[in-house]
């Protein structure tokens, strides 16, 4: 299938500052993308292209076959919900929603209709008259989205419109988000930082590091298939070890070390060579049993041992440092164990990440 919008070889600066390179981005008509990263990454700048307040100065941007690369925001079919909302504050929430309306010189008729509809769409009926500043934080949101869907954009963008919420508005905000996106058939980018917020909202996740695209795929596909360390990392997995790997056809030993006997697992598809490996795994992923449980190892998983180092309670399961020597790694388990305790860490197969280190001798592999 073409993809409805298509960024090609795009690079975008500031100054003599490159900050994305050559990208390339397709997105399907009616899909939800969120374009996931920390601070810096370049996701906000590939967003503010796509809109069109920053020129690339190499590559293009096409939406339905149609090159909006040096058409101004206003023309290329699509609305920009801002982080801050930017609201007018001396206009009404009506007057607000029906701005853009207002400057595509639609009869007074018509702007009436489509706020109408926009306030009852999204829950502000009954507030038409009263101002940005007499409204929630949560309902600003909404005006502020609900001016951008006035104008009946081809492609929604969104600047990171929820984290200016609270923590419990949040969820709403943006499970009201999913649902809109949804019913309209609308094509929607979102930029965040926050790991579960793409999850939850998105169809497919670009992960965005220093410029350029690390992953993109599927929630299930880049949270479980990490294709990187960052990702890994950034996905959650952050307990992180170093060993010696022997790879041999489809097996792959992690050999013996000070703190875990030998074991061998299934490369799985992974890109990977003899040498030095890094292995990431989430906290929640690993089992920790007493050091006297002789309960059999299942295939593919790395058993490590190793002593408690602290217990806290974050709430819902105890989380514990367990001291690998000089390392420390934190593992989940339902009942806590004590300071101090020799214990087992179990990692499922499934749930262990494994990478060749960059100085290894796997460089061509790095993905």
């Amino acid at each position: 299938m073409r993809a409805f919008l298509k960024v090609e070889k795009m690079s975008v600066g500031y100054g003599s500052t490159t900050i994305l390179d050559k990208l390339d981005l397709g997105i399907e008509k009616g899909e939800f993308v969120a374009l996931l990263g920390s601070s810096g990454c370049g996701k906000t700048t590939l967003l503010r292209t796509i809109a069109g307040f920053a020129k690339p100065f190499s590559g293009s941007i096409r939406v339905a076959d149609r090159d909006v690369t040096q058409m101004p925001p206003d023309k290329r079919g699509m609305s920009l919900v801002f982080q801050s909302y930017a609201l007018w504050p001396h206009m009404t929430v009506a007057q607000n929603i029906g701005y853009g309306l207002k400057l595509q010189k639609r009869s007074r008729g018509d702007i009436d209709a489509r706020v109408a509809e926009m306030l009852n769409l999204l829950g502000l009926s009954g507030l038409g008259n009263r101002k940005p500043g007499q409204l929630s934080g949560g309902q600003r949101q909404r005006v502020a989205l609900g001016r951008a869907l006035a104008i009946d954009p081809e492609i929604l963008l969104l600047d990171e419109p929820l984290s200016n919420l609270d923590a419990r508005i949040r969820l709403t905000v943006r499970h009201e988000i999913r649902s809109l996106q949804k019913r309209l058939g609308i094509t929607a980018i979102h930029v965040t930082h926050d790991r579960e917020e793409a999850m939850v909202m998105a169809d497919r996740i670009v992960i965005m590091n220093a410029g350029r695209i690390e992953q993109q795929g599927s929630p299930e596909e880049v949270y479980n298939k990490p294709a990187s360390p960052f990702v890994a990392a950034f996905m959650g997995a952050e307990n992180l070890l170093s060993m010696q790997a022997q790879v041999q056809g489809e097996q792959v030993e992690l050999q013996e070390g000070a703190f875990n006997p030998s074991t061998v697992t299934t490369r799985a598809g992974r890109r990977l060579a003899t040498g030095p490996v890094e292995l990431r795994f989430r906290a929640e992923a690993a089992r920790l049993t007493g050091n006297g449980d002789g309960t059999a190892l299942e295939p593919g998983a790395l058993e490590l041992r190793g002593q408690v180092a602290s217990v806290s309670y974050p709430g819902g399961h105890w989380r514990h440092a367990v001291r690998l020597g000089t390392d420390e790694i934190l593992v989940d388990a339902n009942t806590p164990f004590d300071q101090g305790e020799a214990v087992k860490v179990r990692i499922p197969a499934q749930s262990l990440f494994i990478f060749n280190t960059l100085e290894g001798p796997a460089d061509e592999h790095k993905h």
